[in-house]
């Protein structure tokens, strides 16, 4: 290490959380962190119903596709569809998602 500091490390200690979102934040991750987040808390997000009918969660260019094996989940999901997503948006706030498309 220099005199200069420049191999040192931060002398302040900071909390894991913080620490870790300037991580996501200098690695430009924290987009994809909640996207993941988001697909992982499907089952948790929508409960126990849907997500025994959910086959697969995916997010591709900022659309949640949900793939389901239940007609009427189905049909209550697309017509729950805005609540869906103002959830979501509370959850893991604003542009994560903009679509929800269940197949």
């Amino acid at each position: 290490m220099s005199k200069d500091g420049y191999f040192s490390r931060k002398k302040e200690v900071a909390p894991l959380e913080s620490a870790f979102n300037d991580l996501l934040k200098a690695y430009r991750l924290e987009g994809k962190f909640r996207e993941k987040s988001l697909v992982h808390d499907w089952p948790d997000l929508v409960g126990k119903t849907i997500a025994d009918r959910t086959s697969s969660v995916f997010i591709r260019d900022k659309k949640l596709i949900v793939k389901l094996s239940s007609g009427p989940i189905k049909k209550e999901l697309l017509m729950n569809k805005s609540k869906v997503l103002t959830l979501i948006e509370q959850k893991y706030g604003h542009g994560v998602i903009d679509d929800l498309v269940c197949l």
